[in-house]
């Protein structure tokens, strides 16, 4: 999987002008790199958009219907939500549901408060977590029922239909190793 990565703003700007200028020379480029006002980036500052906690996360999800409310799962860590745009973060099932992994994120968009969560980890390495099947929430993550696939141990992905939140579609591993 390519990581994707965003280029910023100035930077473009700068480039575009190097290109426009013809054939390059130091000169040239701190000329151009010297152009860009500092007042389009001095208000910004760098922010935490994630709990404090280490390990990897592979799900994410979150809805139209509330901008600011985002759900991450991690490989070793559960389920976690924020409704203020990452500033907190909020572990929804630590002591819910019987598997520490989370690999896959389903959110309802039409009811936010309906989240699927497939256990186990799919990013192959040397060591992974396997998981439990699929659980479910109706309630924003207060409480949660598990739905089923408990010997799956990896799903890699969930998609609930957009209307209808009784209906979701799995893609799901299985097991990664024989025992």
């Amino acid at each position: 999987m390519t990581a994707r990565r965003t280029i910023p703003a100035a930077l473009l700007l700068a480039l575009a002008g190097l290109v426009a200028a013809g054939p390059l020379s130091s000169t040239r480029v701190v000329a151009q790199s010297a152009t860009v006002d500092p007042v389009l980036y001095s208000g910004m500052q760098w922010r935490s958009v994630g709990p404090a906690r280490g390990g990897r996360s592979i799900a994410v999800g979150g809805s139209d219907l509330r901008p600011h409310e985002y759900w991450f799962g991690a490989v070793g860590g559960g389920a976690w939500k924020t409704t203020d745009g990452g500033t907190t973060w909020a572990p929804m099932t630590d002591g819910k549901i019987t598997s520490s992994s989370i690999g896959a994120i389903g959110v309802c968009q039409s009811n936010p408060d309906i989240v699927y969560i497939g256990g186990g980890e799919v990013a192959f390495r040397g060591n992974i977590i396997q998981g439990d099947g699929v659980y479910r929430t109706t309630d924003g993550g207060k409480t949660w029922t598990h739905l089923g696939l408990k010997d799956s141990q990896a799903i890699a992905r969930l998609r609930v239909h957009p209307t209808n939140c009784d209906t979701v579609y799995a893609a799901v591993l299985g097991q990664t190793y024989n025992d």
